[in-house]
């Protein structure tokens, strides 16, 4: 039979379950979005920019259960547009498939338009890259990108369709059909069965999660409840363990976390670690005392021993692994429960969040109060998409994530323009879940445009945008050891006008009284199906535990001379003026 290489893509992406692509059509993959208009089940969404078409297909894999996120996109400048969120993808271990057009394989012209090395510029930020030179290679490629992209830490994976492949039908002998890989091999009982005796012998254990333990919330509750243990989650794996257990601690457990974690962590010797890498951000600039007695669970095996050696290291999936290890724990017998840990954890929220109500904001909002009435209104299994920035640790630290929410967020990559079109992609992914974005202001000018994709598309999205005129997060990092701000001042934005301009609802929210109401005001408005802006008038003034510890910690792992120079000239900079 004869078929065009397009055909044949839209055949195997149906075959995947794939539901949307994201991106612009061009002269070099016109063929393909004219296969797509006629697919069933198989959505092509047009984006304003392909930057965020990549933080769409990102949003999609995260927020979908039967999916993953996919791109359609022109060559040359169109994956150099979506790189920033191709490479956050890849740094976050989150899957995607990159169809790109290319230039004709069939002529030995040079200066071709859009000729570039698409594979070269794609190798550092995609698992693997592929270049289809024949049709019969079309379907096999894509599957074999599918297995790539999903299997074991999961990422990104580029396949290149010339578009001479695209537009003339070649022969090819049969349409293979998709076959799911088989299982993973169970854990290996030698090593679950160290790794409970481990945590079992030890005094004080903790639990510190990460995105890979996200579909694990149960056995994990079961494991915590069992060694009477508290638990830490990364950034990104904020929604790993519910906020409402008696044992969450909270976001991190280095000297920048908040008060809760860092006290329930303080005598720590024994630790499970799951589905998480140690790296910068959630251990406070590698500030996180983690104990020698370390049992250390990843889908990805070389993380381990990477930043802290494991006594026990498990590679597999952590839904299987620590079902197994719940099972041996509960052999071995549980701990009576620890009331006392408990309730200091409780204490010790109750005695932050006093700290942040007594916060005087003038007449700006306070943090505190517009998350206390979020959280108040917001649906418990609501999807949460932050972006980059000040808010990503107020959200943190003041937004309790329950069980059955998501949270999507930009990590150790930490692309800015994350939160507005990675919100779109979740809608389309869950479209009967509420879903809201929180969001700078520096970060939402950079794609603030994105919203007209919602709008034609009526999809109930609301956005808070912190706006307080400048990047409040690295001003603050400027502020402390500088004691000047430079190029972080914004320029004027008119919220209301991007609403106007992208047909969304506006709400303004500039004053305390204002919180719940225009809260209410924007969810009613989302579920007729307008995407909504909320004008948030932030008080940035009072710093989060994570900006105060991580910049004392990044200070301390400075040469001696150099801490001497920075405190000597932010010595004179405050008292010169």
């Amino acid at each position: 039979m004869k078929k065009t290489a397009a055909w044949l893509a839209v055949y195997a992406l149906q075959q995947l379950g794939i539901r949307f692509t994201f991106g612009i059509p061009g002269v070099h993959n016109t063929e393909l979005y004219d296969e797509l208009n006629n697919a069933d089940a198989l959505a092509p969404v047009l984006v304003t920019h392909e930057g965020g078409a990549s933080f769409m297909a990102d949003a999609v894999s995260r927020a979908a259960d039967d999916t993953i996120g996919a791109l359609a996109i022109v060559p040359a400048a169109g994956l150099t547009h979506a790189a920033s969120g191709i490479a956050e993808a890849f740094i976050d271990g989150i899957p995607m498939l990159v169809l790109t057009g290319g230039i004709r394989s069939d002529t030995e012209h040079r200066f071709k338009l859009h000729e570039i090395d698409q594979l070269a510029i794609a190798r550092p930020i995609t698992k693997a890259a592929f270049r289809v030179l024949r049709h019969e290679d079309v379907v096999p490629t894509i599957f074999e990108a599918y297995r790539i992209a999903t299997g074991g830490l999961p990422g990104p994976v580029l396949v290149e369709l010339p578009v001479n492949l695209q537009l003339f039908p070649g022969e090819i002998d049969e349409l293979p059909a998709w076959r799911a890989p088989e299982p993973a091999s169970p854990p290996d009982p030698a090593l679950i069965r160290e790794a409970a005796a481990l945590l079992k012998s030890a005094s004080h254990p903790g639990l510190f999660v990460g995105w890979g333990a996200r579909h694990a919330v149960d056995e994990l509750a079961g494991i915590a409840e069992l060694l009477q243990a508290p638990v830490a989650t990364t950034l990104q794996g904020l929604a790993s363990f519910p906020a409402e257990h008696p044992l969450h601690a909270g976001f991190g457990f280095s000297a920048s976390a908040v008060p809760a974690a860092r006290n329930a962590f303080r005598d720590c010797d024994a630790m499970l670690a799951v589905g998480t890498r140690f790296a910068e951000i959630p251990t406070g600039s590698f500030a996180a005392k983690v104990p020698h007695a370390l049992v250390h669970v990843d889908i990805d095996p070389s993380v381990f021993d990477a930043n802290h050696p494991a006594r026990v290291a498990i590679a597999g999936d952590a839904k299987a692994v620590l079902g197994a290890l719940a099972t041996e724990l509960r052999r071995l017998g549980g701990r009576p429960a620890d009331e006392a840990l408990a309730a200091r954890i409780a204490r010790d929220k109750q005695a932050y969040r006093d700290e942040w109500l007594r916060h005087d904001s003038a007449d700006r909002i306070n943090p505190i109060r517009f998350y206390d009435e979020l959280r108040l209104r917001a649906s418990d299994d609501a999807v949460t998409v932050l972006d980059d920035g000040n808010h990503t640790y107020l959200t943190a630290e003041l937004f309790p994530l329950r069980r059955g929410g998501r949270l999507l967020v930009p990590t150790d990559f930490n692309a800015m323009g994350y939160a507005v079109p990675a919100a779109i992609g979740a809608k389309l992914a869950q479209p009967s879940k509420e879903v809201f974005a929180i969001v700078g202001d520096g970060c939402f000018m950079m794609t603030c445009m994105e919203i007209v994709t919602a709008t034609v598309r009526s999809l109930g999205i609301v956005w808070y945008v912190f706006a307080d005129g400048e990047l409040s997060q690295i001003a603050q990092a400027q502020q402390m050891p500088y004691n000047r701000k430079p190029c972080t001042a914004l320029g004027a934005l008119n919220i209301e006008g991007v609403a106007l301009a992208t047909g969304a609802a506006y709400v303004s929210m500039d004053s305390e009284s204002r919180i719940g109401p225009a809260i209410d005001e924007a969810r009613r408005l989302a579920r007729e199906g307008r995407p909504t802006i909320v004008d948030v008038r932030i008080d940035y003034s009072k710093r989060t535990a994570f900006t105060t510890g991580t910049a004392a910690s990044t200070f301390r792992r400075f040469p001696l001379s150099q801490r001497i120079r920075f405190a000597t000239r932010a010595l004179l900079r405050k008292a010169t003026g």
